[in-house]
Parts: structure tokens; C-alpha cells; sequence
């Protein structure tokens, strides 16, 4: 299995859409083994190879905290604030982006932690960039 990060297609699809709106919907951040199988294709929130619910972790991950979309050089782009997890024990290899709307946890986009990253009864936190032109997640250009 692997993890590759970014943006999913159907997410590029979904925006031309209309279905994914920052200001309005709400966004998860899920956790993901090293089992796992994350990539451009994916398309909706699964629970395969999820790390494993209990020891600071719950199933289907934190909420995270949408940064103003903005603009800037000619770029749009928007972000989001770190997600943390506090008093935890587990191994994870990766994230998924998600909208909730309506219950369709369709993907956004996929994060590579580029190996294992453990906390052991600590904090962990997914360190989001900052959100501007050069360095937000999502940009468009």
C-alpha cells in the first residue's frame, strides 16, 4: 500500500462543481497507517487502515479550522490551522482532507508524513503551512 500526497482529482472536479465551499462547510482531518492506500483517486473518507480508535484518537479524525480563502500574485489559496491530539499514543503515516457536507466526506487532499510519525502519551500535531501564495495547501494558479 502507499500514501501520496495531493490534491484529490475529483476535489478539482468537485470545485468546478461548486460542492466544496471554504467559507460554509466543515472539514476533517483523518489519520492513516502506513497500510493504507491514499492517493489522487481517492475520492471520499474511508476507515481503512485508520489509526485505530482509542489512545487520543477517534475514528474520523479532528475538525480542522478553514484559513480565509484569499489571493495574492495571481494566486487563490487557502489553508488550515494545525490539528492536534492531545494525550495520545499511536503511529500514524499520513492524512486525508475531507468536506462533511451532508455526510458525502468527499477528499480534498492527501498528506505523506514521508514515514511513520509516533507520539507515546503526548501531543500530535499535523503542522499545517502557512496559508499565502507560496506555501497554502490548496492553491490555485
Amino acid at each position: 500500500m502507499a500514501i501520496t500526497q495531493t490534491v484529490c482529482t475529483s476535489f478539482k472536479k468537485e470545485l468546478l462543481e461548486g460542492t466544496h465551499d471554504f467559507t460554509q462547510h466543515f472539514f476533517k482531518i483523518a489519520l492513516y497507517t502506513s497500510m493504507a492506500n491514499l492517493n489522487a483517486d481517492t475520492t471520499v473518507y474511508t476507515a481503512d487502515n485508520e489509526v485505530a480508535n482509542g489512545n487520543g484518537y477517534t475514528t474520523a479524525g479532528e475538525d480542522l479550522t478553514v484559513v480565509t480563502p484569499s489571493s495574492a500574485d495571481g494566486i487563490g489559496f487557502a489553508g488550515f490551522t494545525n490539528a492536534t491530539w492531545t494525550s495520545s499514543s499511536f503511529t500514524a503515516r499520513g492524512a486525508l482532507i475531507y468536506n462533511t457536507l451532508g455526510g458525502s466526506n468527499r477528499a480534498v487532499m492527501v498528506l505523506d508524513f514521508g514515514d511513520n510519525k509516533t507520539s507515546n502519551n503526548s501531543t500530535f500535531t499535523v503542522a499545517m503551512p502557512a496559508s499565502a501564495a507560496s506555501t497554502a495547501l490548496i492553491r490555485i494558479t
